[in-house]
């Protein structure tokens, strides 16, 4: 299965250095499916504003990307002052960047480790007081081993996922948690993957996932390229193709997962845990060790986005509701830990109770 991470077709986050210096290079979610338009960014606000505007999302994908873009910073500081940098002034730039990355998105904990990760190496090397041009080069690498860590970790889960899917199941997914969220195959999705390419006849529900229809736009477009069979349904299908019975199961990924094994995702997901109780389905959430916050007892400690109004009101800038109205949007929801059947990381399949089960998994750490 190594060669796996060779066969990826789709990345969302990459960096470059050429002749005219070093770029963050994404492939811009906002324009899909319609069309396939890659950015390369060259200054740390075009990052952080990148994040924000959701042309990258994506919980492992925005952690990746913000580390990328505090390697940037230094990167661009170093070329405009030369050797008139020090490493106390590029360190000083550094922090400042890591703010703007920090403001960005509140929920998706990926974020904050990666920067914490980048910050603890910076001090480091600042303490040492390194020459700039090393201190850029040794974040760029750590910066790199976040990216190809979480590919492996999405290797890892697909693996172990795949083992609970069974030849001719259907299943139902929600948002997006493939390679556009993720340094690798996926979360929630990279199960699917796996099993698909294993010879699994499997076959994909895909909630539309309003209101920016990640998983219409996005998700459908990635299964789509790698041949996975998929039926694209509206959010309030949902209920409809559970009763009956042509769904075996859910696979959803997560912003950020509390101590006790509670679920921060994509709004809509806590009503999908509903309903798979109701019908007696399992529901399985994939994250990474990176996603797991066991600093917060629950998920009511959360801080949930609220996104702009207009998401809501119009889809592609065509307005759907009256002028003026009173808009809801939180971006995510909280899913209960009594409501999840297991929690698939790269270091195996934690089962309830899960601040046991997430304790030893997260115990090397």
């Amino acid at each position: 299965m190594s060669s796996l991470l060779r066969q990826q077709r789709v990345h969302a986050v990459w960096w470059e250095d050429d002749g005219e210096g070093a770029a963050v290079c994404l492939l811009d979610q906002t324009q899909l499916p319609a069309e396939v338009v890659h950015l390369r960014l060259r200054h740390e606000q075009e990052v952080a504003d990148a994040i924000r505007s959701l042309k990258v999302r994506g919980a492992p994908a925005i952690g990746a990307t913000a580390a990328f873009g505090l390697c940037l910073a230094l990167a661009r500081l170093l070329r405009e002052q030369g050797e008139g940098l020090t490493c106390a002034a590029a360190y000083a730039h550094f922090l400042k960047v890591a703010e703007l990355m920090r403001g960005t998105r509140p929920t998706a904990v990926n974020l904050f480790w990666a920067i914490e990760r980048m910050q603890r190496c910076a001090e480091r090397l600042a303490k040492e007081e390194v020459a700039p041009s090393y201190l850029v080069q040794q974040l760029q690498a750590e910066a790199q081993a976040i990216v190809d860590e979480d590919a492996q970790a999405c290797l890892r889960m697909g693996e172990l996922g795949a083992e609970l899917l069974q030849d001719g199941d259907h299943v139902l997914t929600h948002c997006n948690t493939g390679m556009l969220a993720t340094m690798g195959w996926g979360t929630a999705l990279a199960p699917l993957y796996i099993a698909h390419r294993q010879g699994k006849r499997i076959h994909v529900y895909v909630d539309e996932t309003r209101p920016v229809l990640q998983g219409a736009r996005l998700t459908a477009w990635e299964l789509s390229q790698e041949g996975v069979p998929l039926t694209l349904i509206t959010d309030n299908m949902a209920a409809y193709f559970m009763a009956q019975g042509n769904i075996k199961a859910v696979f959803v990924g997560a912003d950020r997962v509390t101590a006790n094994g509670d679920v921060a995702n994509k709004i809509g997901t806590y009503g999908l845990a509903v309903l798979a109780r109701a019908h007696q389905i399992p529901f399985y959430v994939a994250v990474p060790r990176s996603t797991i916050d066991l600093s917060l007892a629950s998920g009511a400690h959360i801080p949930i986005e609220q996104r702009n109004p207009a998401e809501v009101t119009t889809i592609r800038g065509v307005s759907i509701a009256p002028a003026g109205v009173q808009v809801a949007n939180p971006a995510f929801d909280v899913t209960p830990n009594h409501l999840i059947t297991a929690l698939i990381t790269e270091r195996g399949i934690a089962y309830p109770p899960f601040a046991d089960s997430l304790r030893q998994i997260c115990a090397d750490d």
